[in-house]
């Protein structure tokens, strides 16, 4: 009898521990969704009021807004002359800009922000913010550059273009102003053009440079989320009003821009995986500079500069007060 009782009370103690322990992983697992981040999309702009029939003479004709991607800036770097990255990709289209056009003419304008996509399972952690900080700050400074500008200068007109993360934040900024809640209204923008965006959507507007099979990786894993990874799937609309002057660029197997389409539905899970070979390392995604889009030899980042170039030479010239 008392034997039982002794083996009883162990089972009892061994019962109690192990709920502690459950109760305890618990806890350490919401602490780890909630330390990672959510994302933060930014809060609806109200109608803007009638544009004036002139504007102060400091303000720009254009405003080119450029946002790295990941690795490529800083929350510190300066927006004119960003320096956080020599390498930075959207360096070789924002600085031909610059060279070509007067800050009267087009300003341009490198979002900083923290940029980084830390590892969710690296022991010990990485250090790195995730990417859903990460995304989160780069919108919250781009709307909020945007939203500056267009309240100083209310026909000053934009155009808007990014690279990986940053061509996520830019388009999901081009986006939300396609549907009408943007940092300014859709008629002051002149074009979107992202590379290797990661919520690419074929059907959204078109993509320049050779057939690309798959979709933007967040379309392909919608609904995946891991701590500080929210794969958010294919923006809803796509660019609204702003489809007839959006492009996209994505390399062939790029994995960012160019993944499986469904990757996550059982009766994809053979053709998905038989496509990861492509992804180690995603060599393809650093090599835009040097990317061709057409038969005579235009790169990625040449023909974006191109195009930009070309929407800032067509666009109006405001009065000025």
């Amino acid at each position: 009898m008392a034997a039982r009782k002794a083996r009883g009370r162990r089972l009892l103690r061994t019962l109690i521990v192990l709920i502690v322990a459950l109760l305890v992983a618990l806890v350490a697992l919401a602490l780890w969704y909630l330390l990672a981040g959510r994302l933060v999309p930014p809060p609806p702009t109200p109608p803007p009021p009638t544009p004036p029939a002139a504007q102060p003479a400091s303000c720009p004709d254009v405003q080119v807004i450029a946002i790295p991607g990941t690795w490529e800036s800083s929350a510190t770097d300066d927006p004119f002359n960003p320096t956080a990255n020599p390498n930075s990709l959207m360096l070789n289209v924002t600085r031909p800009l610059q060279a070509e056009f007067g800050p009267q003419r087009a300003q341009v304008y490198t979002v900083p922000y923290v940029a980084q996509f830390s590892n969710p399972v690296a022991f010990p952690p990485d250090g790195q913010q995730s990417y859903n900080k990460s995304r989160s700050e780069g919108t919250a400074k781009a709307t909020e550059v945007m939203s500056s500008m267009h309240a100083q200068c209310p026909l000053t007109t934009f155009v808007l273009t990014g690279f990986s993360q940053g061509a996520v934040i830019a388009g999901d900024i081009a986006a939300s102003i396609g549907a009408g809640t943007g940092p300014v209204p859709a008629d002051r923008v002149l074009g979107v053009g992202v590379i290797a965006d990661g919520r690419r959507d074929p059907a959204a507007a078109p993509t320049i440079g050779p057939p690309v099979s798959g979709v933007g990786a967040e379309v392909a894993l919608a609904g995946l989320k891991l701590p500080g990874i929210t794969m958010t799937g294919a923006r809803p609309g796509g660019f609204g009003s702003l489809a007839d002057r959006a492009v996209q660029i994505c390399a062939p197997s790029d994995g960012i821009c160019d993944a499986p389409t469904g990757a996550l539905r059982p009766g994809n899970l053979m053709a998905s995986a038989a496509r990861l070979t492509e992804y180690v390392n995603n060599p393809v995604h650093a090599l835009y500079n040097t990317f061709r889009v057409d038969e005579n030899g235009t790169t990625a980042t040449q023909w974006m500069t191109n195009w930009a170039a070309d929407k800032v030479r067509a666009a109006p010239t405001p009065a000025h007060e």
